[in-house]
């Protein structure tokens, strides 16, 4: 027998994902669904398919499907888009959020006007480096050297919770993101894969990054990645902060505070609403 499930499609800058409230509509099958819905010809057309859920340790819990059927444990711009659709469903009346994830609970700032959520700002937590110590916290990110089919690279390897491989370049415009992402994701430096970005320090100090996702590929934007290439960024000198991090779908900002967190706060829209049958 069929069912219909209502989904809010959403983005952050340009990361777009399907958000379904499994409170209301439980999945038994998100890895395979995920894979069907994202196809843009034959489906609805994401980066993945985003569960929201009740939990007994936050407001809220999230899930993260990437378009591959993988599980992802944390987006960026997937935490925006979940405070946004909350609070604008009115599934909570609070402008701070707490919300589980795979890699440990975020809490969520709304910024809120009439009503709308314009903004959010996400305590991604404290990076680290990736392969060496996981509790140093935010001080220069030891580079790595790695040699693939498509070339050799220079980055560091940064941990928002998931692993990011982070290259700087003097010119973005001649990178092929495509090809070269492709090969570094799945270097066996890197156990479980990584996401890959290469950024550029511009003139007035903002960085202008893209983005090769584990398990979707090139994106529009990557909150978690932005956060690692800020991070790498302030720590090595190359720019103060906070950060302008710019990327194809947008801007975000993101600052250390005092105590070392990573705070992003960028927007977060809502595309459409519809119902899909299983």
């Amino acid at each position: 027998m069929s069912q219909k499930i209502k989904f809010t499609k959403m983005h952050g800058t340009g990361n777009d994902y399907i958000y379904v409230n499994t409170m209301q509509f439980p999945l038994e099958n998100p890895e395979e669904l995920s894979i069907r819905w994202s196809k843009y010809h034959t489906g609805i057309g994401s980066d993945g398919l985003i569960l929201i859920g009740s939990s007994e340790i936050a407001d809220f819990s999230m899930h993260i499907y990437n378009n591959d059927g993988s599980e992802a444990m944390m987006c960026g711009n997937g935490t925006r888009c979940v405070a946004k659709y909350v609070y604008e469903k009115d599934l909570t009346r609070n402008t701070v959020v707490t919300l589980e994830t795979l890699s440990g609970i975020k809490i969520l700032h709304l910024h809120v006007r009439n009503g709308i959520v314009e903004s959010v700002t996400v305590d991604m937590g404290v990076a680290c480096d990736e392969l060496i110590d996981r509790g140093r916290g935010p001080q220069p990110m030891r580079e790595e050297v790695l040699t693939t089919e498509a070339g050799r690279y220079t980055g560091s390897a940064i941990s928002m919770g998931n692993p990011h491989f982070v290259i700087y370049v003097d010119d973005i415009t001649q990178v092929n993101l495509e090809r070269e992402g492709r090969f570094i994701e799945c270097h066996p430096y890197f156990k479980d894969r990584t996401n890959v970005e290469f950024a550029q320090v511009l003139a007035d100090g903002s960085v202008r990054m893209r983005v090769w996702e584990r398990g979707s590929g090139v994106t529009m934007a990557c909150g978690t990645g932005a956060c690692a290439t800020a991070v790498s960024a302030i720590t090595n000198h190359r720019t103060r902060k906070p950060v302008l991090v710019r990327m194809d779908g947008g801007d975000v900002e993101i600052d250390l505070n005092e105590e070392g967190h990573v705070m992003m706060t960028g927007p977060a829209a809502i595309v459409f609403e519809g119902e899909i049958e299983i």
